[in-house]
């Protein structure tokens, strides 16, 4: 059930009508690497004019100061640690119900997450050898083979058989870099995951704590959260009953809006931050034809077919998600013809 309920948009609506807070990913949200997106500054201070701005961050390498200040370098006007919720802040309040502070805790992962579990009152550790209580992971690019075969040590007994928790950070496969997309948190935990056979408890995006601090941190009342990604961020703050946009300067692209299962499907699909501002224009449909202005698709038998491409590409990728998603059938249901799913929007 929906914790935050929005009445149904009208062509006259923006994404942000009747929202009180306004919470973020950063990696393909705000910036690419060090660099920040097309528009996403002067759309997010603009955002900020009259409501809470926040950040929700699966990115466990900083501290929420870094992140702070790495933003206001940006142009992020006033932004404060106290701004930022992190995978490394959920993943020590986790920590905290299963082991006590003062414990030793084996870290692999970057100055964001040690961070943290020190200022949590435990002990870092980075070797198996020095019988740790727990493995906390999370991402940094600094990552040595030599860090995750420390933690299979460390992790070699299932719980249920005397072993220790095993907490990740988040799970994201990739991360958005100036130069591409690289592999991410994800990656790592499931190359230690087949060493093992075991399992991690993940603390980030898409569970839902991280984005419950958030709310409570911010005391939003009608909050609205923008990702880039459908399995993490916008499955999570579904799961976490807030409603979300997608933006399209990061990971997931036209092909993965058309492909959303239900738990991953957002109330906006954005080009980019400056859409947050733009009458955001109604679904019309029959059950057969799709019409979002003047784009439309049309469902015939299997086939999802093109009719009418329109002015802006950013509605027929709204009007082809809308067509497949009111269908009831999964998106390998369809042929697809190549246009539906064309991506000339921009990439990191």
């Amino acid at each position: 059930m929906a914790l935050f309920g929005r009445s149904r948009k009208t062509s006259a609506s923006t994404p942000l009508d009747g929202v009180d807070t306004v919470l973020a990913d950063l990696d393909g949200v705000v910036y690419a690497g060090s660099g920040a997106l097309p528009f996403a500054v002067d759309s997010l201070n603009r955002a900020a004019e009259g409501r809470r701005l926040g950040y929700i961050t699966n990115n466990a390498s900083r501290t929420d100061a870094n992140v702070a200040a790495h933003l206001r370098e940006l142009g992020l006007d006033a932004t404060a640690p106290e701004d930022i919720v992190t995978s490394p802040q959920a993943a020590v309040r986790l920590l905290r119900t299963r082991i006590a502070p003062g414990a030793t805790i084996l870290v692999v992962g970057g100055e964001g997450l040690v961070a943290e579990v020190e200022k949590g009152g435990y002990v870092v550790t980075r070797s198996a050898d020095d019988d740790p209580a727990a493995v906390l992971q999370g991402f940094s690019p600094a990552i040595a083979w030599t860090d995750l075969a420390e933690a299979a040590f460390a992790l070699k007994l299932p719980e249920d058989e005397g072993g220790i928790p095993w907490i990740a950070t988040n799970t994201d496969w990739t991360i958005p870099q100036a130069r591409g997309i690289a592999p991410g948190n994800g990656t790592l935990v499931s190359a230690v995951h087949t060493a093992i056979g075991r399992l991690a408890t993940v603390a980030g995006k898409p569970e839902p704590p991280i984005f419950h601090e958030a709310v409570a941190r911010f005391r939003a009342q009608s909050p609205l959260f923008i990702g880039d990604r459908l399995d993490t961020d916008i499955a999570g703050a579904q799961a976490a009953g807030i409603p979300s946009a997608v933006v399209l300067t990061g990971v997931d692209r036209p092909k993965h809006l058309l492909a959303a299962p239900p738990t991953s499907r957002p109330q906006y699909i954005l080009e980019d931050l400056r859409e947050l501002f733009e009458p955001y224009p109604s679904t019309v449909t029959d059950g057969v034809t799709t019409q979002v202005r003047d784009a439309i698709v049309r469902i015939d038998g299997p086939a999802l077919q093109l009719v009418q491409a329109g002015d802006r590409p950013i509605d027929l990728v709204r009007a082809g998600a809308a067509a497949v998603w009111n269908s009831g059938r999964a998106i390998f249901g369809f042929t697809v013809q190549e246009e539906l799913y064309a991506d000339p929007f921009f990439r990191p």
